[in-house]
């Protein structure tokens, strides 16, 4: 992170929260915006049967938790935006209740939705990586339809042509 800054950086998206020790310190004194992403587990371990009693409680009380420390910290609510971590520690079905609970898991901060080609929509269409275009770009929609504020995607061009077209006809021209 400290190295990221150094060279202009103005965004960190930390998948662990800024759970580490050294990460709130190395931000605090910053103006970069921080995305507070949930995972369970670790990369390494990640998707070794990920398991919650209630996927979108946990998530959001893990998300709750980090923008509370941040907030002990002295960051300023204005810098944080959510993630929910789409496949981060998540089987399908926790993916999916976590995608149609998007409104719940915000907090009142702006949420990044990351589904664009993941796994959860290969096994979702049963098409690998490089045939999941129009996949994520459903999914997109979607999740700006339940609250995304941010997208992190692969077709930008694609994405936001169907934005437009969603957009448009989710309002009134005359």
């Amino acid at each position: 992170m400290k190295a990221a800054l150094a060279v202009g950086a103005d965004l960190i998206n930390d998948i662990s929260g800024l759970s580490d020790p050294e990460a709130l310190p190395a931000v605090v004194a910053t103006s970069c915006g921080l995305c507070l992403m949930h995972m369970q587990g670790t990369p390494g371990t990640m998707q070794q049967q990920p398991a919650y009693a209630d996927v979108v409680a946990e998530v959001a009380g893990f998300l709750a938790e980090r923008v509370a420390a941040c907030r002990r910290a002295g960051i300023a609510d204005e810098r944080l935006l959510l993630d929910p971590g789409f496949g981060f520690g998540k089987t399908l079905a926790h993916n999916l209740e976590l995608f149609r609970h998007l409104p719940q898991l915000g907090g009142g901060f702006p949420l990044l939705v990351g589904v664009s080609r993941k796994s959860m929509l290969g096994a979702i269409t049963g098409k690998p990586v490089e045939e999941r275009l129009a996949a994520s770009v459903a999914a997109a929609v979607l999740a700006v339809q339940r609250g995304a504020a941010i997208l992190r995607v692969h077709d930008v061009a694609a994405t936001r042509d169907a934005l437009a077209v969603w957009a448009a006809m989710e309002c009134d021209i005359d």
